[in-house]
């Protein structure tokens, strides 16, 4: 089985799916998840209660990847667990021969919230990178056993002088890729790819970029209201209200941008967050024409 991991250390364009999960979701869903998009990307991307809505744990739905013959590649916030427990999930991950993570501090419970809950933030990112970093010091040493680290970074336009000091410091505690938030602001995206070639940050990472294929107009202005970070123009608002079809739009969209940032130097690849339909992941992919 292809790893992410190898995927995203190659010169092959890097394609990965987050796995759909609802609360009611079981070992089923998982399993016709890894029978559609498997043979069309290099991972599986298993979310961690995104918003704070609860689904089954990242190391299960690890787990159950695995088992149907696809890399997972589970995320792990600081918001939801503290060190010890983020420590104990990484060993888990670990055992089960997972070999890539995505380690990220973890976005705010919206107010209202219907599950109340407390949100913890013991460790910082940074700190967890750390310790996943430092479980291949062991001894005796373990080949292989290593995890291939991801960290998020933010799509914006840095000024003259930028040293990308954030990136450069968690490189150096173990990150070895980093994934953007949602984008589809192509201008925006070309200038930081620019200056993340400039600064040699592409040496040290392997870029992943996320994309959706947006499904309506309604959906698309929840996400650029809800994640404040996303880079969604206006522009493409406009284009999914005017659509006859827009879901059809949408992946049509979501596409072209893939194939658009396949030839933009320093990326990688893409990440496609879902929006709840698996099928519209799938369709994108093979509408992009990357994958045969």
């Amino acid at each position: 089985m292809r790893t992410f991991r190898e995927a995203a250390q190659s010169d092959r364009f890097t394609i990965t799916a987050d796995l759909t999960l609802e609360n009611a979701s079981g070992a089923d869903a998982v399993a016709r998840q890894v029978d559609l998009l498997g043979p069309y990307v290099d991972g599986l991307q298993v979310t961690d209660n995104p918003w704070g809505w609860v689904q089954m744990s990242a190391v299960s739905a690890a787990s159950l990847v695995l088992q149907n013959g696809a890399d997972p590649v589970p995320i792990l916030t600081c918001r939801d667990r503290n060190r010890i427990a983020l420590h104990s999930d990484l060993l888990g991950l670990r055992a089960l021969g997972v070999t890539s993570v995505l380690l990220t501090r973890g976005h705010k419970i919206p107010p209202a919230h219907p599950v109340p809950a407390s949100m913890v933030f013991d460790t910082t990112g940074r700190e967890l990178v750390a310790i996943a970093a430092a479980m291949s010091d062991t001894e005796p040493p373990l080949p292989g056993k290593e995890f291939f680290i991801g960290v998020g970074a933010r799509v914006f336009k840095p000024s003259v002088g930028w040293d990308a000091e954030s990136l450069n410091v968690r490189s150096a505690a173990g990150a070895r890729f980093m994934q953007t938030q949602l984008c589809f602001n192509m201008a925006t995206l070309r200038h930081y790819m620019k200056c993340l070639v400039e600064t040699r940050v592409t040496w040290k990472y392997s870029v992943m970029v996320s994309l959706t294929p947006l499904p309506s107009a309604e959906t698309t202005t929840w996400l650029k209201k809800n994640l404040s970070d996303s880079r969604i123009p206006a522009s493409i608002i406009r284009r999914m209200e005017k659509a006859a079809d827009p879901e059809a739009e949408g992946i049509s969209m979501c596409a072209a941008m893939i194939r658009e940032m396949a030839e933009i130097p320093g990326i990688s690849g893409v990440n496609l967050m879902t929006t709840g339909n698996p099928d519209s992941l799938l369709a994108a992919i093979r509408e992009s024409g990357l994958r045969g």
